[in-house]
């Protein structure tokens, strides 16, 4: 069976083998995706929350000041 064969029978055009491989490649991949985007989403959770408390985004300003400065503070 040559690889011509092997391969017109596939949906995708790749032997076994290689969906294999780049099924483990893109699963990583997204996987990586994800968990940078989970941290991403907490941190910016964190600066500002998407659903303020009672005193609405005004009382989150003493945070955003601290932030200013401590990344001020950074590049002094």
């Amino acid at each position: 069976m040559s690889l011509r064969d092997e391969r017109s029978g596939t949906f995708s055009g790749l032997t076994e083998d290689e969906a294999r491989e780049f099924h483990r490649i893109f699963m990583s991949s997204f996987i990586a995706f994800t968990v940078i985007a989970i941290v991403a989403h907490v941190l910016v959770w964190m600066w500002r929350p998407w659903l303020p408390g009672p005193g609405g985004y005004s009382a989150l300003q003493n945070g955003v000041d601290y932030a200013q400065a401590f990344a001020s503070s950074l590049f002094t």
